[in-house]
């Protein structure tokens, strides 16, 4: 049993850590000579600009960004709340409190994650580049993000099924 409590706190700490990594890294969308993220737009890794209302489609960005901070904290206040049931509940209940934030977690990262996905060619349109921002592809934050969305969707599936034991 002690076993499989630690693979859970690992599995549940790698993917709070896979969602700040998602969410504060610059690699969402990157090219040849810029990189850009829910928060930046980055040419040669220096000169950095705030997204802002001047971009286009910035509401859709804004959604992004609050989802994904959401999903953040989402999923560290469920590894708190585990923490807190694995100490109160009773023998033989579940950790429901847990799984359901846990799992809006997930649903938070999945719709960041999608409007991305269906958005980043509108995100990445009009005559503000300096650059290219056509040749680019999705980054490693991106695909950080939707491994979140499986690891917090995994996570919050085990605490529904998992029983307090001794």
């Amino acid at each position: 049993m002690l076993i499989l409590l630690a693979f859970i706190i690992l599995f549940h700490i790698t993917s709070a850590a896979f969602l700040f990594i998602a969410t504060i890294d610059s690699a969402w969308w990157v090219g040849n000579d810029f990189s850009t993220d829910l928060w930046l737009l980055c040419t040669n890794e220096t000169n950095c600009t705030t997204i802002d209302e001047r971009f286009p489609d910035y509401p859709a960005i804004q959604t992004m960004q609050a989802t994904m901070i959401l999903a953040t904290i989402f999923c560290c206040l469920a590894f708190c709340a585990f923490i807190l049931q694995l100490f109160r509940l009773k023998q033989g209940e579940r950790f429901v409190l847990t799984s359901g934030m846990q799992l809006l977690s997930c649903l938070f990262v999945m719709i960041a994650a999608s409007i991305y996905t269906d958005r980043h060619e509108g995100l990445h349109e009009g005559d503000m580049y300096a650059f290219d921002v056509e040749s680019g592809q999705f980054g490693y934050s991106f695909i950080l993000a939707w491994i979140a969305f499986a690891f917090t969707l995994v996570s919050g599936l085990m605490y529904l099924i998992l029983r307090k034991r001794k």
